[in-house]
């Protein structure tokens, strides 16, 4: 039997992220339903998941997408396939390739993203 893991209480004053009432499960994602976006240019296809308020997603940019609106809401991302460029509202500039991720908070820093030439893969939580 495996040993347990520590569970490490939340810093001071914060609230821990909680996740209930999902059972374990599996997904395989290439059964999930593909939705599409399109972007400013290019298009991103969707497969979401949904446990309570916790949307987990695979997604699929095309080639040179670019996003058509700034996007306020947090996530964590990483980066599968190809690269991914993410802009901030404040001009900064961010490449992420296969392996690399961010994160970050609700209302935090606007941000929107594009790809290149080979497009991208992503897994998002948020």
């Amino acid at each position: 039997m495996p040993a347990r893991r520590k569970v490490l209480p939340a810093k001071r004053g914060e609230a821990p992220m909680r996740m209930s009432d999902i059972p374990f499960g599996t997904t395989q994602w290439t059964e999930v339903p593909r939705t599409e976006h399109k972007g400013e240019r290019g298009t991103a296809w969707w497969r979401t998941r949904e446990f309570g308020n916790i949307r987990v997603r695979m997604v699929e940019y095309s080639p040179n997408y670019l996003a058509d609106h700034w996007c306020e809401k947090g996530h964590i991302l990483l980066v599968l396939e190809g690269w991914l460029e993410t802009e901030l509202a404040d001009g900064r500039r961010f490449v992420l390739e296969p392996g690399q991720s961010y994160q970050v908070a609700d209302g935090a820093e606007p941000h929107r993203s594009r790809t290149g030439p080979l497009g991208a893969r992503l897994f998002i939580v948020d």
